[in-house]
């Protein structure tokens, strides 16, 4: 029985989409919260535990940040995507960065911002400050 290629390329197609369409977001999202006056730390940090999309000090404040990017709302928004379980892995996460870096924090505060590019027209861009 000989297999079709054709799922595996469509497949690969999407995952390449989505990957792009990620860092798309990651870079509008960093460059809107610099302009709103935010310190970036780092950008994808990864441990063993996962990935930080962005890290950023508000003053005093750091900020672990989770950018959500969608090209529309077809299978929810990109709000949609965060629960009580993700917001749970970005604490641990932010623990995890906490202890290899030097930074000493006031306050940590968990954000999101969610980015809907659609096919036409300019993208929107939504920063919600202190997930949970």
């Amino acid at each position: 029985m000989q297999r079709s290629t054709d799922s595996t390329t469509d497949g690969l197609a999407r995952r390449n989409h989505n990957q792009a369409l990620g860092a798309y977001g990651e870079l509008l999202a960093a460059r809107f919260l610099t302009r709103q006056g935010m310190v970036l730390l780092d950008h994808n940090w990864r441990c063993p535990q996962g990935e930080i999309d962005l890290v950023l000090r508000d003053g005093r404040t750091l900020v672990i940040c989770e950018v959500k990017t969608r090209s529309s709302n077809d299978y929810g928004t990109p709000h949609e995507a965060i629960d009580r379980r993700k917001v749970d892995r970005l604490r641990r996460l932010a623990a995890s960065w906490l202890r290899v870096h030097t930074a000493h924090p006031d306050d940590i505060r968990l954000d999101l911002v969610a980015v809907l590019r659609p096919r036409s027209g300019e993208p929107e861009i939504d920063h919600v400050r202190g997930l949970m």
